[in-house]
């Protein structure tokens, strides 16, 4: 296992000098609300940081992460590799009373890392970045045909007993549904087509 991403700075908020951090990551550790999470990659996943003072205790973080991060298919939950490519950018602020990083919104509306701690773990903030970078739907193939909702066979790998119990309707190229479907509605204006209305 690759070491959690650590950036030293205090001899930034001591002499004002930059602070800079490199290294790999297999995988990321952090916390949503009191419960530990995991991040897995596919391969070591390179990070870059540079953190610049900006005077007093405000400071710039800086960088680049490129992780391919390993996640379920929608449909099938099959293992998928979600490449990635995060370019790093966050004000940060340091208060000795924070016992863990946290972000908040600055009156600017840009967020700032929040941290009490000059021996910085990045985990948090490098998994949030991981996590807004990620599609919201990830599928393992643009076809994936998903589990059945009977027994969770997957269906990629051929048809089950329940899928090959589903009779092979017609579609009513009118309303798009199954002809004589039990499911089948009516259009409730089909009628109007038959009435002799008189013209104006």
């Amino acid at each position: 296992m690759k070491d959690q991403p650590r950036i030293h700075l205090g001899s930034l908020l001591r002499t004002s000098d930059d602070a800079h951090a490199e290294g790999e990551l297999d995988h990321l550790q952090y916390l949503q609300g009191k419960t530990p999470q995991t991040l897995q990659f596919a391969e070591p996943a390179p990070y870059e940081v540079n953190v610049n003072s900006l005077g007093g205790d405000e400071m710039y973080l800086q960088g680049h992460f490129s992780p391919t991060l390993v996640t379920e298919c929608a449909r099938c939950l099959r293992d998928v590799q979600v490449p990635l490519d995060i370019q790093l950018g966050t004000l940060m602020r340091y208060e000795p009373s924070a016992e863990e990083p946290y972000l908040e919104e600055a009156e600017s509306g840009e967020e700032v890392l929040v941290f009490g701690n000059p021996d910085l773990d990045l985990s948090a903030y490098l998994a949030e970045s991981t996590l807004l970078a990620t599609p919201l739907t990830v599928l393992h193939a643009p076809d994936c045909k998903g589990l059945c909702q009977v027994c969770g066979h997957d269906l990629n790998e051929g048809p089950c007993e329940h899928s090959a119990q589903v009779p092979i309707e017609e579609i009513d190229e009118e309303l798009g549904i199954p002809e004589g479907s039990s499911h089948a509605k009516q259009n409730p204006f089909a009628g109007l087509s038959k009435l002799d209305l008189p013209d104006e």
